[in-house]
Parts: structure tokens; C-alpha cells; sequence
């Protein structure tokens, strides 16, 4: 019985991680899954004396401290608002159209003109599934009434929409701002360089496509309304400006440093208000469904939230985070093996569980660890003469774009990438989900592709630093 108490005392923390991995997979709630076990394994952690009674009550000082009395986190509701609110003012497909306009000269101008539309919404959504839903409906029947490859119009249309997940005002990374104890603002700002190279890779593959297999991305014909100077100028002013008034309030205020990031959602919600009225979609029935969606998102978010802390604060309370450094050093793993090795598990686990899953469940348990690795990774990233403090957030800075970047693909890999799902269900019936499985690999091999360079070039999310 003494080694067995012993072996317990010294390995509970291990088997509090093992059982999350068993029953993340039973289907039931994260937020429910992640208290539960914290619970669970709390009171284990009582009977063997590794923890004291008196510790659960840290559990509601805890989710006080990181998440009620959080200010920054009052920007995820906001942001929300602001991208259910743009879904139902139909400024997309306003920009949609501009966009196709423009580009039409262009090879593949049409998935251009959705790959850029998708970047622009990033810009100002940050939600996912409204982005999917709401490009698939509004480009994909378009795409493939010209004759567009449907694997090419699936994958452009999955990978775009995506990319809120990444740019700025990104929810993820107000999130990962406040797990990581690092500033909002910095994360935005070095979250934009890599976004916008993303969205670029995708447009070298759609013209690269479109020029060398032209049956596969065919030229898109002028409507009657659209030949003309002022014809194409009233496009601009109806459908391209308020898309850029509203991203100016948002992005500009805070890099401008007129405002928090809390204070730009706030901004942000009301102009996605203003942009509803100013389109004549502001009724009180849109507003209603608005703020319901709103509420059931940001309380679904804020239950894993806080079934993250409880998990997270156990985990260290039993020694979970040390067997973790003993296992690294067990294995002889260099700094750089440890990042790839995180980033494998966090692709790997993009093929079973979203974002949010995956960010509130390995962040607060690897990010100290990365940290404790910045002297080694200082010189790579041309930071060794900072001080210490000053490298280990630049070091955090660097993971959280790498993470963010990665996390993305967990939208897009089956068999749960969800923005497949969404893109499924919104989709004609005509597109089978065989086609939109293999439209989406290349772009998950151009986001991998987009992780290695900014691991060997981390001046990319330095650059407007």
C-alpha cells in the first residue's frame, strides 16, 4: 500500500493529464470535463495529503482574478456582437461584389476576390462560423456557376474564412493575450504580418492554379451595372468604404493608442450597429437574435474558461507541470525540439477539437515552459541583449503566433475540422463532402508551410513591433 500511495503521490498530476486526453473524447461539455476532473482529482489530491482542504476555495479567487475582474476579457462579447451583427447587415456580399469587379482582369479573380473578402471580414468578425456560412452562400453557388473547379472554390472558401481566427480583432487572441500574460495590443500587432502572409500564400496558389490549369479558375464576365466609371465608383462608396470606416475605428484606435482593446470592441459593436441601420437591417427582431447568439457564444466560451483555471491551477497544485520539465529532460529534448514537438501535438489535436479546446487546455500548462526556454531561444530570434523579463515575453509573443497559426488548421482537418461542417451544411448539394476534404489540403500544407516560416523568421512577428 506504500508504494502504491507513493507512486500516486508522486504521479497524480500525470494521470489528471491522461484522463482529460480519455474524456475530452466522451462527447460531453469541455468547460463540464475540465471542472469535473479538476474536482475530482482536487479531492484525490486532499486524501493524499498533496493538497490541503482549504485550496478549493482559491478556485473562485482564481476565475475572479483571470476572468470576472478581467477587463480584457469584456472584448470578447463585444467582438462577438460585432461579427454576428455584420453577418445580418449583408456588408460582405456588398464587398463581395466590388471586390469580384475589380479583380476580374486577374487570373482565378473570383477566388481572389473571396480570399481577399475573407481577410477584410477577418478584420472585423472573428467568427468563424458566421464567415463560413456566410461566404459559402454568397461566393460558392457564384463559383461554381462559372464553372470554378469545386475542390478550388471549397478549399478558397474554407481557408479564407478562417483566417479571423488569426487577424486581429481575433477573439483567440484576446484570449491568449490573457492566458499568457502578455499585451493585447503586442498580439495584435504581431499577429497582422503573419495573417496577411497567410492570405497572401493563398493567392499565389489560386493564380498560380488559375494560370497554369485555366479550366479550373475560368475569367468571370461583366454585368451590365458594373461596365462604367461611376457606376463602379458608387460600388466603392456603398460597399467598400464602410468596411474600412469600421476597421479604422477598431485596429486604429488601438494601435493609435486612443483606445484599449476592450474600449476598440465596444467601438466596434457600435459600428457594426451603425453599418445594420445604415443597410436598413436594424430591426428589432435582427437585434434580438443578434444578442441571443451573442449571449450563448460567450457563455459557452466563458464555461471552458473557467473549467481551464480550475484544471490548470490542480495540474501545477500536483506537481503536474514538474513531471512535465522531468519528462523533457528525461527525453534529452533541446528547446527546439520541444516547439516542434508542441506544435505536432497541436495539429494533431486540430483533427478532434477546435480552438478554444486546444488553446485553454495546453497554454496554461506549456507557455511557463516555453518561457523557461528564452535564454535558448533569445539568439535565434535576435533578442539576447534584451533583459530577462523582456525576452521571456517576446519568446511568448513568437509561441502564440506560431500556435495561432497552427490552431487554424484545426478548422480545416477532417474528420472535425469545423469550418467543413459549416461549409457543408451552407453549401449547394451538388458539392459532395469527398471534394471539399481534398479542396481543403493544399491550404492546410500552405498554413504548415506558413508555421515553418515564421519559426525559421521570427522578424515577421517582430516586424511592427
Amino acid at each position: 500500500m506504500t508504494a502504491i500511495y507513493n507512486h500516486l503521490y508522486d504521479y497524480l498530476g500525470g494521470y489528471m493529464f491522461v484522463a482529460l486526453a480519455l474524456c475530452v473524447f466522451t462527447g460531453f461539455p469541455v468547460g463540464l470535463v475540465l471542472g469535473g476532473l479538476a474536482l475530482l482529482f482536487a479531492l484525490g489530491g486532499i486524501g493524499l495529503g498533496v493538497m490541503h482542504t482549504s485550496e478549493l476555495y482559491l478556485f473562485v479567487e482564481r476565475l475572479w482574478q483571470t476572468a470576472a475582474n478581467n477587463q480584457i476579457l469584456v472584448a470578447v462579447p463585444c467582438f462577438i456582437f460585432m461579427g454576428i451583427m455584420l453577418e445580418q447587415s449583408q456588408v460582405a456580399s456588398n464587398l463581395l461584389r466590388v471586390l469580384q469587379v475589380l479583380l476580374r482582369r486577374v487570373p482565378g479573380g473570383l477566388a481572389l476576390a473571396v480570399t481577399l473578402l475573407g481577410t477584410i471580414l477577418a478584420a472585423t468578425t472573428g467568427i468563424i462560423g458566421a464567415s463560413v456560412v456566410m461566404l459559402t452562400m454568397m461566393a460558392l453557388p457564384a463559383m461554381i456557376a462559372q464553372k470554378y473547379d469545386v475542390r478550388l472554390g471549397t478549399g478558397t472558401v474554407a481557408a479564407s474564412a478562417t483566417l479571423g481566427i488569426l487577424l486581429p480583432p481575433s477573439v483567440m487572441l484576446v484570449m491568449m493575450a490573457d492566458l499568457m500574460a502578455i499585451s493585447v495590443g503586442d498580439l495584435f500587432l504581431a499577429a497582422i504580418l503573419p495573417g496577411l502572409m497567410l492570405a497572401f500564400l493563398y493567392c499565389v496558389y489560386i493564380v498560380s492554379i488559375a494560370a497554369f490549369r485555366p479550366e479550373k479558375a475560368p475569367p468571370v464576365e461583366r454585368a451590365d451595372d458594373e461596365i462604367g466609371v461611376a457606376n463602379l465608383i458608387g460600388m466603392v462608396v456603398k460597399g467598400f468604404l464602410p468596411i474600412v470606416f469600421l476597421i479604422s475605428l477598431v485596429l486604429g484606435s488601438i494601435f493609435a493608442g486612443w483606445a484599449t482593446p476592450t474600449e476598440a470592441s465596444g467601438i466596434g459593436a457600435f459600428g457594426a450597429i451603425l453599418l445594420a441601420w445604415f443597410n436598413g437591417k436594424l430591426t428589432r427582431a435582427s437585434l434580438d437574435k443578434v444578442c441571443m447568439q451573442t449571449a450563448l457564444t460567450s457563455a459557452m466560451i466563458f464555461l471552458i474558461f473557467a473549467g481551464a483555471t480550475a484544471f490548470s491551477y490542480v495540474f501545477r497544485a500536483l506537481y503536474g507541470e514538474d513531471l512535465i520539465l522531468d519528462f523533457i529532460a528525461w527525453m534529452g529534448l533541446t528547446h527546439w525540439s520541444l516547439l516542434f514537438l508542441l506544435m505536432v501535438v497541436i495539429f494533431l489535436l486540430g483533427f478532434f477539437f477546435d480552438w478554444l479546446e486546444i488553446t485553454l487546455i495546453i497554454l496554461p500548462v506549456f507557455a511557463p515552459i516555453i518561457a523557461s526556454f528564452a535564454p535558448d531561444f533569445a539568439p535565434a530570434l535576435g533578442i539576447e541583449h534584451l533583459p530577462a523579463a523582456d525576452q521571456r515575453s517576446l519568446v511568448l509573443l513568437w509561441f502564440a503566433i506560431l500556435v495561432s497559426v497552427n490552431l487554424q488548421t484545426s478548422f480545416l482537418t477532417p474528420p472535425f475540422g469545423f469550418a467543413l461542417f459549416f461549409l457543408k451544411g451552407a453549401a449547394p448539394r451538388s458539392v459532395k463532402i469527398g471534394d471539399i476534404y481534398r479542396g481543403i489540403m493544399p491550404f492546410v500544407g500552405i498554413q504548415l508551410f506558413g508555421v515553418l516560416l515564421l519559426a525559421l523568421f521570427p522578424a515577421i512577428v517582430f516586424f511592427l513591433l
